[in-house]
């Protein structure tokens, strides 16, 4: 494991120090920006004693390995990683959980758009498998926003069997796949709930579909025959909140 990285965005540093002041190391603005949005956060580094370094653009830019970083980059402990054990100790404090699952996802950008997603629906934590899935990398982190510190993120070693272990404990599965007889908005999607997502081009693969209670599809009126699984993800996770509020 890294003992350290680097991260990059005004939103994804001010959540880390909201939530997880400890992982900051240090943190270097750029040379002469100091308007409305990034004041805040380098009024937060302060407060917390993290070192703030004014730098040029160049540097930023090579500490970030990118030039979308919004002029600030810090460098943190990484975050802990959570697995099985952490997934049953929220299901056991939770009366109605709402998770999602993300089967191979491998785009970052797909990650953190998901991460922001499930935090703007209220989802209580996602499950990812450990291999053929990305992680939280720095860029997971900018594009969710704030999210990836806000939502937990459990790796599991084997997917389908989490999803047996958590079905054991009540929550009902469904999945998606464009051949399902029924669509996302005729689905009861109340109660412990899990959303179970495929990857960007195969979609749920054999095992995972197989270890759903049931199958839904987003009905499609266009040319397109699929969305963009973070689209896809909004789409089913705001018809569950809809049901939800309701």
């Amino acid at each position: 494991m890294k003992k350290q990285e680097m991260i990059f965005g005004i939103h994804a540093i001010k959540a880390l120090l909201d939530n997880s002041p400890e992982r900051v190391i240090e943190m270097w603005v750029l040379q002469g920006r100091d308007d409305e949005r990034l004041l805040p956060v380098i009024k937060a580094a302060a407060n917390m004693g993290v070192a703030v370094q004014r730098a040029s653009r160049k540097v930023l830019d090579d500490k970030a390995n990118s030039s979308q970083h919004q002029g600030v980059v810090a460098r943190v402990k990484p975050a802990k990683q959570l697995g099985e054990h952490d997934l049953d100790a929220l299901l056991a404090k939770t009366d109605t959980p709402f998770l999602l699952i993300l089967d191979g996802v491998t785009d970052p950008h797909n990650l953190g758009a998901c991460l922001r997603n499930a935090d703007a629906a209220g989802v209580h934590g996602i499950i990812v498998p450990k291999d053929n899935s990305v992680g939280l990398t720095a860029t997971v982190s900018k594009v969710a926003c704030g999210a990836a510190e806000a939502v937990p993120l459990f790796q599991v070693t084997n997917l389908a069997r989490t999803m047996r272990q958590i079905q054991d404990k009540g929550v009902w599965i469904v999945g998606t796949a464009g051949e399902a007889d029924g669509n996302v908005y005729q689905a009861d999607l109340k109660g412990p709930l899990a959303i179970a997502m495929g990857a960007e081009d195969k979609g749920l693969r054999r095992l995972t579909r197989e270890s759903c209670d049931s199958l839904v599809s987003i009905p499609m009126a266009g040319s397109v025959s699929s969305l963009n699984v973070s689209v896809a993800t909004g789409v089913c996770l705001f018809e569950a909140v809809r049901q939800r509020l309701a």
